[in-house]
């Protein structure tokens, strides 16, 4: 290409706070790598489709209010796509397509067959009742009975979404078709068809790539220390299973601030004091930190788990540890990678390290296909397997193009989605 990837259109401004465009900036390092022509290229970045949707519901008072919806499918070329839900009052479009691409990349990583997609709704779960948020599932659902199906495209529970959220779009679905779909969705009730193993898998996915990062690096478990920055599902599993592996987990945050302990935190505890008063706040088995200070502290490994946008051009020359595993979506914004690779700072990125909550989701839509459940010891250890393999193999790729392991994964994935592209061609 002798213009790399020049559009007709001027050239945006440049915005770290917006997510798509910080995915584009790693894409577009893979995509100068595998030298791709100028039209796959443009197929690859550009959403397939782009749903969006109001939902009218009657609020508890009687009243009516109007919430929209979205569903991005970035890419189906690999299978039906697939991709959580979130509900929240700041999502943005933006924010949907740069997670549906995530999802797109991150299947392609792990090798399962399915594409990338990501829904939302735009509003705050902690100012409605079960019976609104009932409704509004049920009416995003059944605005978006043509979008998804078993075969077409798989929600999932994400920020602020469960396995009731689940239950109820599996239901409202089958209403629709007049028949019973588990396979529609995945992050089910196990009496639903849900997985033995999925609402760990993510965590669990983390705790391999970390263990398989930190034998590249020659660090022991029994005497590393690891800071976790979040301590929702994702985080405090991570650090539940970090804790059984011997790691000392020296610092833990949640949205009450972050805690520290050089001697180590005793993580089971701290799930169990979650459980009773639902925060870590005033947690006394650590000392107060911010969730900045967190970040910083002296560690041999950081686990963001957490939320985007976390390790910026600001912090990253602070950060005091070895490895980074990303435990949540987009933690590291695309102006810290250089620095961070200048500082000899190991980045295992989200598109690997939180990549075992959809390997274990296909694992679910697998058994759902079948009708034939599988004990939670073959789920787990498949899912190692699959985790170690997607490690190696862009460890790989990374060592190859002499690279990091993001835009490692990053080459390993886009190659595979474009080769597929090109073997079933165009159509039209």
């Amino acid at each position: 290409m002798s213009i790399p990837y020049q559009s007709s259109e001027p050239a945006p401004i440049k915005d770290h706070e917006n997510p798509f465009e910080s995915m584009m900036e790693r894409f577009n390092i893979a995509a100068e790598i595998l030298n791709l022509e100028d039209g796959v290229y443009d197929y690859l970045r550009t959403p397939a489709r782009q749903v969006l949707v109001s939902i009218p519901i009657q609020m508890d008072d009687g009243s009516i209010k109007v919430f929209e919806g979205f569903r991005v499918i970035h890419n189906d070329i690999l299978g039906p796509s697939k991709g959580g839900i979130r509900y929240s009052p700041d999502v943005s479009l933006e924010e949907v397509k740069a997670l549906a691409a995530w999802m797109t990349w991150k299947c392609a990583v792990v090798n399962i067959p399915f594409g990338g997609a990501k829904g939302a709704v735009k509003c705050d779960p902690s100012k409605l009742t079960q019976t609104e948020l009932e409704k509004i599932t049920r009416r995003y659902t059944a605005n978006m009975s043509s979008v998804f199906g078993p075969d077409k495209d798989i929600p999932a529970p994400d920020m602020n979404t469960n396995e009731q959220t689940m239950a109820w779009i599996m239901d409202t679905y089958s209403m629709h078709t007049q028949r019973t779909e588990t396979g529609v969705v995945t992050g089910k009730p196990i009496i639903l068809g849900g997985s033995l193993g999925r609402r760990e898998a993510t965590g669990r996915g983390v705790m391999i790539c970390t263990l398989a990062a930190m034998d590249k690096l020659s660090l022991s478990p029994t005497d590393s220390d690891v800071v976790v920055q979040g301590f929702g599902n994702v985080g405090s599993i991570s650090a539940q299973l970090l804790y059984e592996q011997g790691c000392r987990i020296v610092g833990i945050s949640d949205v009450t601030g972050g805690y520290y302990n050089a001697k180590g935190i005793n993580i089971n505890k701290a799930i169990e004091y979650v459980q009773k008063n639902r925060t870590l706040g005033g947690f006394t088995e650590a000392d107060a930190v911010t969730n900045a200070e967190l970040l910083e502290l002296q560690c041999d490994v950081l686990v963001p788990a957490a939320k985007e946008d976390q390790i910026t051009a600001d912090n990253a020359e602070r950060l005091k540890c070895k490895l980074i595993v990303e435990g949540a979506n987009g933690p590291t914004l695309a102006e810290a990678d250089p620095i961070l690779s200048e500082r000899r700072i190991m980045v295992v990125p989200d598109i690997l390290a939180n990549a075992g909550g959809v390997t274990v989701s296909y694992f679910e839509w697998v058994q759902d296909r079948q009708a034939y459940f599988w004990s939670v010891e073959r789920v787990n250890r498949r899912l190692e397997r699959a985790m170690r393999n997607a490690f190696d193999a862009v460890y790989e790729s990374a060592s190859r193009h002499q690279q990091t392991l993001r835009i490692g994964a990053y080459v390993m994935a886009v190659d595979k989605v474009a080769k597929t592209l090109k073997l079933r061609g165009i159509y039209g």
